[in-house]
């Protein structure tokens, strides 16, 4: 049973570590990011600021996720 724990933490840890990677990518810096390349007509449809925001939003869950994944790996791990 443990090691069913084990490895479902880990495969959402590695989601989660990808999916924070894909959005720190995708957020817009002083030049635009690659977010302008998918802006086109969801980001007219949605607002800039409000994509911005979305995204935001979403990485910051990816990244709260990885922590707790990571603390959830570490005290898994040493027992």
């Amino acid at each position: 049973m443990r090691s069913v724990v084990t490895v479902t933490t880990i495969i959402v840890n590695v989601l989660s570590m990808i999916g924070l990677i894909v959005g720190v990518l995708l957020h817009s810096g002083r030049g635009g990011g690659l977010s302008d390349m998918f802006g086109g007509g969801g980001a007219a449809a949605l607002g800039s600021a409000s994509a911005e925001r979305n995204l935001s939003r979403i990485t910051t869950v990816l990244a709260l996720v990885w922590l707790l994944t990571v603390t959830a790996l570490g005290i898994l791990l040493s027992q």
